[in-house]
């Protein structure tokens, strides 16, 4: 069995195997990225859950506007090695559109170039930024935050993780939950389970978090209405 946190690595289970059972823990989009033939019945060897970062992008960005009203140019941070990139940039776009600002695409799509996409943000005169939904983002949370730390910029993640290492704010999914229900499937499976029967869940919780400290080192008021749970 295999189990995968991220579009590339259920992208790369994907392709490399359509037997060996593949559980999805919180993977975005798992329809619309062909994982699978539809959330009811799956009808290959890959189930478990699915969260909508792609749909809650326009979110995130709407929360961030909420903030940082003044901030009209947003950069958004895509990794172009992520099969759902192009639908987080096209929801990102919508949510800017909605709220008449302007969505600036940078890209970095290894470690090696965090630094580059961050000083393309800079040249591209942004004044915030949103950091779409990735592993690659995730694993590397300590030095992409450092770099951007350098921005002076206010900068919304679409995981919590990247919150607490010094990110302003985010809005997703639970991963912790995700892969305590992933397990479920895990379980259901080593006891015969198949795949194909299973239908993959949807993720239910979503949460907004606010990093207070990074919020008063820019200078950044929070008021109440910006901590209210969503």
């Amino acid at each position: 069995m295999i189990l995968v946190g991220s579009g590339q690595s259920a992208d790369a289970a994907h392709r490399a195997t359509k037997t060996v059972p593949i559980v999805l823990a919180g993977v975005a989009n798992a329809v619309g990225a062909g994982l699978v033939a539809s959330l009811a019945k799956p009808g290959g060897n890959i189930t478990g859950f699915t969260s909508q970062q792609d749909e809650v992008l326009g979110k995130l960005v709407g929360i961030l506007h909420e903030v940082v009203p003044g901030a009209r140019r947003i950069a958004i941070l895509l990794n172009e090695s992520n099969p759902f990139h192009e639908k987080y940039w096209a929801s990102a776009q919508s949510g800017c559109a909605a709220l008449n600002l302007v969505a600036l695409r940078a890209v970095a799509s290894t470690p090696a170039q965090l630094g580059a996409a961050v000083e393309q943000i800079v040249q591209q005169r942004s004044q915030a930024v949103v950091v779409t939904s990735d592993g690659m983002y995730f694993t590397e949370r300590a030095k992409l935050q450092d770099l951007m730390q350098t921005t002076r910029l206010p900068v919304a993640y679409a995981l919590r993780d990247n919150v607490v290492a010094g990110g302003l704010l985010g809005y997703g999914y639970d991963i912790a939950a995700n892969y305590r229900n992933a397990a479920k499937y895990v379980d259901k499976i080593l006891k015969g389970a198949k795949p194909a029967d299973l239908p993959v869940e949807q993720a239910t919780k979503f949460e907004l978090v606010i990093n207070t400290k990074t919020a008063k080192a820019l200078g950044i008021a929070i008021s109440e209405g910006h901590t209210t749970a969503r």
